[in-house]
């Protein structure tokens, strides 16, 4: 196994007395040729609630939304931004550029994704419902049950859908229902797409 140590936080004294030590030590073991019996890895990831004061100053100039926030091992931040009249490329690089601004690579190394969510993602945020009201939605309920119709309200308890099914195989009647589903019991919603 190789040992493996990131160096991202050069101004904590503590660390750089640990990475010389076992820079120095790593140096000596490959010199001998043996291998190293275990993995390490030194670093602090940064805190999602410090990326979102960041883009939320940025968000504040405009339209845009955020759908999520997350940074995973090795700081990889993606920032998922969302817009009642879509995204644009542009939305996405002038967020990127003031992420990129606000932080110090010097004190914190990463990486940095800012994109729309896709069509088929889930629904995220109450804003994604109201931007999609009056849509179609495929929803799915905790107990699985799996639900297809128009969105025709939000609130911030839940949604109101509007079915259609048929009553029976030989009759050709279609019945409107309206339903009324809380989001405790929603386990996810998505967009139909419809192609014309």
């Amino acid at each position: 196994m190789l040992f493996v140590l990131k160096w991202l936080h050069k101004k904590n004294f503590v660390n750089q007395i640990l990475y010389l030590y076992l820079h120095s030590k790593i140096g000596e073991t490959k010199k001998e040729g043996a291998n190293v019996p275990f993995s390490f890895s030194l670093y602090q990831m940064i805190p999602v609630d410090k990326i979102k004061k960041i883009v939320d100053i940025k968000i504040a100039e405009g339209a845009n939304f955020i759908v999520d926030i997350s940074v995973k091992p090795g700081n990889k931040i993606t920032i998922l931004l969302d817009n009642d009249n879509g995204v644009s490329i542009s939305d996405c690089v002038a967020m990127s550029r003031h992420v990129e601004f606000s932080l110090d690579r010097e004190s914190e190394d990463f990486e940095l994704n800012v994109m729309s969510p896709g069509l088929t993602e889930p629904f995220k945020t109450l804003r994604q419902y109201q931007k999609n009201l009056q849509k179609q939605v495929d929803v799915v309920t905790k107990e699985n049950n799996k639900l297809s119709g128009k969105l025709l309200s939000v609130t911030n308890e839940g949604i109101q859908l509007e079915t259609i099914t048929q009553q029976k195989k030989n009759n050709k009647q279609l019945i409107t229902n309206n339903i009324t589903l809380s989001f405790n019991q929603i386990k996810e919603t998505k967009v139909v797409i419809l192609f014309k």
